[in-house]
């Protein structure tokens, strides 16, 4: 047990070595992070403006939305600090606080989205069941459930994985803590951990799922029933946005957590992590928005809305600072 360690600092590794390499996906990351940033809080904020989407559906994508936020900014901050300062050092609190995130609002991605599925569920096969089943105090009991749920599960995980001896090169093969990673590191016995990531991983993604997809199943069952042509297709366009979301994060999160180790490799466990912990903030709201009218509509307004008040700025400081006379201005 020689250098054993359970407080020390870890190294992150980065992309590349080279400057260059590092500066460009300093930029890569900066502008992915501002386009989930910007993306998830229009969406809020279309949600929180337009009357109209205050529903229980829109008050679990806020939900989302805001979970999304927390994900990536877990995550892509620190790896974009790493490629600019060449600073791979990351404290022992530091990088249990990213164990605990990214467990709390991966889990929350999946117990939101299952959630979703069960509303669009009870408002397409049983509309008049809807504002009696979905009422508000529902709706708020179901989200604290899976932010409450997904806090202890994200506990019970980091606990778990901090208890171990890091004897190791305190060298970290990825660009955020990850758990599979520690575990490589460690010299103490990994088998509980590696098991319960997997019988619990297993466990919640087939709930999950199965619930999700019995849900589709009486959803387009439901739909296809529908006499007209316009209802069908208002049916399925709120449903195949949520299941385009659902279906990409639990492959990318599957796919990065139990795939066999003989699949694992340095540049491929990059690859998935980037899948499941970037992708998903960020194309989350650009397909939600792309399938949703009401959406696109009052975002198209808050942004004509901004154009207008930035224009008046500028009049208002070339006249009234500059004395220039821009009355003409459109």
């Amino acid at each position: 047990m020689a250098n054993q360690s359970t407080g020390t600092d870890f190294l992150l590794m980065g992309f590349s070595e080279d400057r260059d390499l590092q500066i460009l996906s300093f930029v890569i990351f900066l502008a992915i992070y501002l386009l989930a940033l910007v993306g998830n809080f229009l969406l809020v904020a279309a949600v929180i403006i337009n009357h109209q989407l205050h529903t229980p559906m829109y008050f679990f994508l806020v939900n989302l939305s805001f979970s999304d936020v927390c994900f990536i900014s877990t995550t892509i901050p620190k790896a974009m600090a790493t490629s600019l300062t060449n600073n791979k050092v990351i404290s022992f609190v530091g990088c249990a606080a990213q164990v605990f995130s990214v467990f709390t609002f991966a889990g929350s991605e999946l117990t939101l989205l299952t959630i979703m599925a069960y509303d669009r569920y009870v408002a397409i096969c049983h509309p008049l069941q809807y504002t009696l089943t979905m009422n508000w105090d529902a709706c708020l009991q179901m989200a604290a459930a899976s932010w409450i749920s997904n806090l202890v599960y994200a506990l019970l995980h980091t606990t778990l994985t901090f208890r171990l001896n890091f004897c190791k090169l305190h060298i970290i093969e990825q660009f955020f803590c990850d758990v599979p990673q520690l575990q490589k590191i460690s010299c103490s016995d990994t088998r509980i951990n590696q098991i319960l990531v997997l019988v619990v991983g297993f466990i919640v993604d087939t709930f999950c799922s199965g619930l999700i997809f019995v849900s589709y199943g009486y959803i387009f069952s439901a739909a296809l029933r529908i006499p007209s042509v316009q209802g069908r297709y208002k049916a399925f366009s709120t449903c195949t946005p949520h299941l385009m979301v659902f279906s990409l994060f639990l492959s990318f999160a599957t796919f990065a957590y139990m795939r066999p180790q003989s699949l694992s490799s340095h540049t491929l466990d990059l690859l998935s992590a980037l899948l499941y912990t970037v992708l998903p903030p960020l194309l989350n709201p650009l397909i939600y928005s792309f399938r949703n009218k009401d959406i696109q509509d009052t975002v198209w307004r808050m942004l004509r809305k901004i154009k207008v008040e930035v224009i008046f700025c500028f009049k208002w400081f070339w006249e009234v600072e500059l004395g220039l006379n821009v009355s003409n201005w459109k």
